[in-house]
């Protein structure tokens, strides 16, 4: 395993830009123009929504740990922009998924637990023959080159907790809220550090115990004008546990002071406060109803 992100195969080979993932979507769409047509699918962050419910749900039957269903959502987004949504049944994946993960995060599962869990959940979509997760999983491990370390933002969190004189209810909302950037292309995007602090400045600037982000959207420029201090300002003493003003002022001077891309905290904020808004539109019926329609008419069930 490498010792460090900046050395990971993620960082080397499962980083890009928004420019380069779109490109490589378009590919694929372009490439099954005709099933683009007749087989219409959710808007990706709502069929996130969806996936990130699907495997929540089935990792609860099996006692799975939150690092090991994190470690299949990156496994599911990465997969899925090698390979178009409708060559595949999304159920089998997901299982796929979280076997390897929880194998990966030193959790294993028996196969054929993971088989007659996710059969009680989607018996339409899920094969009863062990062996075809088994192939499933060879299939996912060669689409992601075999590169599967996976390193996440939940360590950064936990170190920074004493550093930023970070509250409980700080660390439970911003673990929350790091566990929703799933739900996004972030992961493929920034480094794990930079989704922890926009997950703290997020915790931080909101009322403790607020379930929803939405309405929030000026939280990010905030912290793009408040980025600006001079560094002879920098040295003011701040108590972290006074008001909720001054305890985002103290984070943000801090974070003026070291080399973290404030730019990529600010876009990973943004993308947050995207997800919450367009989260209003979700409806798991109709991401059934649709994933349902091409996995029965392709034969991908079988």
């Amino acid at each position: 395993m490498a010792a460090n992100f900046w050395s990971s195969t993620q960082k080397l080979y499962w980083q890009f830009s928004k420019a380069e993932i779109q490109e490589m979507r378009q590919q694929l769409e372009s490439d099954d123009s005709a099933g683009l047509q007749q087989y219409p699918i959710p808007e990706k962050r709502l069929l996130s929504i969806f996936f990130n419910q699907q495997l929540v749900k089935l990792g609860k039957r099996m006692s799975v740990r939150q690092q090991a269903l994190a470690t299949a959502q990156v496994y599911v987004r990465r997969f899925y922009i090698k390979v178009d949504l409708r060559d595949t049944n999304p159920y089998l994946i997901l299982a796929t998924a979280l076997y390897l993960a929880c194998k990966m995060e030193e959790s294993p599962q028996y196969i054929r637990v993971v088989v007659s869990e996710a059969r009680n959940m989607w018996p339409d979509f899920i094969p009863s023959d062990v062996s075809k997760l088994g192939e499933c999983e060879f299939i996912l491990i060669s689409e992601m080159n075999s590169q599967l370390i996976i390193h996440h933002p939940y360590r950064t969190l936990q170190q920074l907790q004493g550093r930023l004189s970070l509250s409980q209810d700080d660390i439970s909302l911003a673990w929350s809220i790091i566990n929703d950037h799933y739900l996004t292309d972030l992961p493929l995007l920034v480094a794990p550090h930079v989704v922890a602090i926009a997950a703290i400045f997020l915790a931080l600037a909101l009322k403790p115990g607020q379930v929803s982000l939405q309405g929030h959207a000026s939280t990010s420029a905030a912290l793009a004008n408040m980025a600006q201090p001079h560094k002879e300002n920098s040295q003011a003493k701040i108590n972290p546990t006074n008001s909720s003003q001054e305890r985002v002022e103290y984070f943000v001077k801090w974070l003026a002071e070291g080399e973290v891309d404030i730019q990529a905290v600010v876009d990973s904020t943004q993308e947050l406060i995207s997800l919450y808004d367009v989260w209003e539109q979700y409806s798991e019926k109709t991401c059934k109803e649709q994933i349902s329609r091409f996995v029965k008419a392709r034969g991908l069930d079988k």
